[in-house]
């Protein structure tokens, strides 16, 4: 296999005296989707945040297109074509949509911007209609698609994405994996960190579990959606919508 998109390599961050990473070890490959699951608090927004250097690694390396990125600030990092969408979706609730996505596309594509608000229009058409509506306005699901939207106007090659099911009805959330499913298929490598466990590992290429800052199983997503460990932890009590 080639060499990793981006590497995870025995990385552990800490907030304060308190280790939240304890020497995780991933890997995400051009073309995939790559699954991180876990319970709420196991760590997996915490090394969303660390790949973009808040908090920074202590221990350990981050490597992005064979380039050691560990050091770099989040504004540096952001330049190499990692998009987050990160968790609580964090949009500016004051401008409107058109302004959210101005704020993602940055000055480097702004060239590019009314060729990139027609292409997320198309994926998002419901944003279409709200471009002049201020963000805090839309609704939960809106807001959700509105925060990817913002990711992708950066052009991404390796879109990280935290827990964009977290608190939307069922419809929704098939709407969000869908959009999540086409992009890869566009040519986006995608690092997914997700409680809705059943539809993550679904359209995962390959997948890790996370356990109090640790990496605990790895595989397909098909292989781990079969393990009855995985299924009691994380499929059952109506996950599975």
């Amino acid at each position: 296999m080639s060499d990793p998109l981006l590497a995870v390599e025995g990385v552990k961050s800490f907030y304060g005296p308190i280790m939240a990473l304890k020497g995780v070890d991933l890997e995400v490959h051009a073309g995939e989707i790559v699954t991180l699951i876990g319970a709420n608090g196991a760590g997996k927004s915490t090394l969303m945040m660390t790949i973009f250097g808040d908090p920074r690694a202590r221990e350990g390396r981050i490597v992005y297109q064979g380039r050691d990125i560990t050091r770099l600030p989040t504004h540096e990092i952001a330049r190499l074509r990692i998009a987050q969408a990160p968790e609580g979706r964090r949009i500016f609730p004051r401008m409107t949509v058109r302004e959210n996505l101005m704020m993602g596309a940055g000055i480097d594509e702004a060239t590019h911007f009314e060729e990139d608000l027609a292409r997320v229009c198309v994926l998002f058409p419901i944003l279409a209609k709200r471009l002049d509506q201020r963000g805090g306005t839309l609704s939960g699901g809106e807001q959700q698609m509105l925060s990817i939207a913002r990711a992708l106007m950066s052009r991404p090659q390796l879109l990280l994405l935290d827990e964009p099911s977290l608190g939307l009805a069922p419809m929704i959330v098939k709407q969000i994996f869908a959009v999540i499913r086409e992009l890869n298929q566009a040519g986006v490598t995608i690092f997914l960190v997700e409680q809705n466990a059943f539809h993550a590992l679904k359209i995962a290429n390959r997948a890790y579990v996370m356990v109090s800052g640790s990496i605990t199983m790895s595989g397909t997503g098909q292989e781990l959606l079969a393990r009855p460990e995985v299924r009691s932890a994380y499929l059952e009590g109506g996950r599975e919508v």
